[in-house]
């Protein structure tokens, strides 16, 4: 299909390949968000994926010993071999799952292994499955590297996950891909051993489509929840999975720009050669802080863990109360994604009638003066996701104003 590109004033004319993808909503609402408080407003911003936990201190110095020793200089391109040994350690600790150093990369943050993975594997018109709600970036990298995003909605009776008749409707002769993400962003939703296993019965059946998973959330999960991956479930899918992770959510480390995934070696290789011509090897003062965080202390996951169940706890249990919305409680994540059908064809004190979820988000930024996503962004309405990696005081106060809102509406 031709898209048209259109030439602004000034001659400009952007490529095709991004004619259908634009800025982040989540940035969008964050921007404004952020200027609504420049101009004085209090707006509490509900909207940003990140722990609002420091780096861990032994992460810290390892990144400033590493750079009193010199270690400025490129590294191996897609990662050091001592990172390298420390992902592999990862995976066979805590997944069960044994890597060779030359099936495994570390690129520029998960987002960049993404990127390569589906930049050195897709054609003109391969198929990836997505289940949503998903993350934004997901259908978007595949839209750019010239693939078809095939996106199943999964409901929140189905507890946001795919089921097993879903996936093998999804699939065509064009199908390259299955992407999923547990615990999800936006939902929370985790698969656990039971979910995963008829989903791997139906990528059995069908040989020539690779399983692409997505476990950055792996150490926020709640109520004795048992992660897994699948790959360790079953062992065959290891010659057409590519397993992703990084050091973002569960040590804090969002800015430091490390992720990295355990693949096939030929699939690693044809990574390796996008992101030659891209952006080379990841940071090496990052390099060394992520082996510090691989291999030192993990007692203090458990801890943060436990502050952010307290916190879900706290937001699902407000969202409850408020008539008009519905929110199930996630497994894992620091996201709730809760059902707004409720407000929906009400009228603002303004006399707005919100006929989507986006118009209620922007009816909370603009009246209520908090930030929240809506549904819309992540392909499934109606919905709204809220952040809760934010203080208990905010939170509690953001949840008022929320009830408030709601409450304010007339039919």
């Amino acid at each position: 299909m031709t898209i048209a590109v259109k030439v602004d004033e000034t001659g400009f004319r952007p490529a095709s390949r991004i004619a259908s993808v634009g800025v982040s909503k989540i940035l969008q609402i964050g921007a404004k968000a952020a200027a609504m408080k420049r101009e004085g407003l209090p707006v509490i911003i509900l909207g940003a994926g990140e722990p609002d936990f420091d780096t861990p201190d032994h992460v810290k110095q390892a990144a400033k010993a590493a750079i009193d020793a010199g270690e400025t200089k490129y590294t191996a391109l897609d990662g050091s071999p001592a990172l390298k040994q420390a992902i592999a350690a990862k995976f066979k600790r805590e997944n069960g799952v044994d890597y060779a150093l030359d099936e495994i990369t570390v690129g520029t943050g998960a987002k960049q292994i993404l990127f390569n993975a589906f930049m050195a594997t897709i054609d003109a018109g391969d198929e990836v499955v997505i289940p949503t709600p998903y993350w934004t970036s997901y259908s978007d990298i595949v839209e750019i590297c010239g693939g078809r995003s095939v996106l199943v909605p999964c409901s929140a009776e189905a507890g946001f996950r795919l089921q097993a008749e879903q996936l093998e409707k999804a699939i065509t002769p064009k199908t390259r891909w299955v992407l999923l993400n547990s615990p999800s962003n936006p939902s929370g939703a985790a698969y656990g051993a039971a979910d995963y296993r008829p989903l791997i019965d139906v990528l059995l059946r069908h040989p020539n489509v690779w399983l692409m998973v997505d476990d950055m959330y792996e150490h926020i999960v709640y109520d004795g929840f048992g992660f897994v991956t699948p790959v360790a479930l079953e062992p065959q899918l290891k010659e057409r999975a590519l397993t992703i992770n990084g050091v973002s959510k569960a040590y804090a480390m969002t800015g430091w720009r490390i992720g990295y995934a355990g693949g096939p070696k030929a699939l690693i290789k044809a990574m390796a050669v996008i992101q030659s011509q891209a952006t080379s090897c990841p940071c090496s003062v990052s390099q060394a802080a992520a082996i510090a965080a691989l291999n030192g202390p993990q007692d203090f996951l458990k801890e943060r863990q436990a502050s952010f169940k307290q916190r879900r706890d706290l937001v699902v249990d407000r969202l409850n109360a408020i008539p008009e919305l519905e929110c199930r409680v996630p497994e894992g994540a620091f996201y709730t994604y809760s059902g707004c059908a409720g407000v929906l064809n009400k009228v603002t004190p303004k006399g707005k009638t919100l006929v989507s979820d986006a118009d209620f988000t922007d009816y909370l930024l603009e009246e209520a003066h908090v930030a929240v996503v809506p549904g819309s962004a992540f392909g499934l309405s109606p919905f709204f996701r809220i952040s809760y990696a934010t203080s208990e005081a905010e939170l509690v106060e953001a949840l008022s104003r929320i009830e408030r809102a709601c409450a304010a509406l007339k039919e």
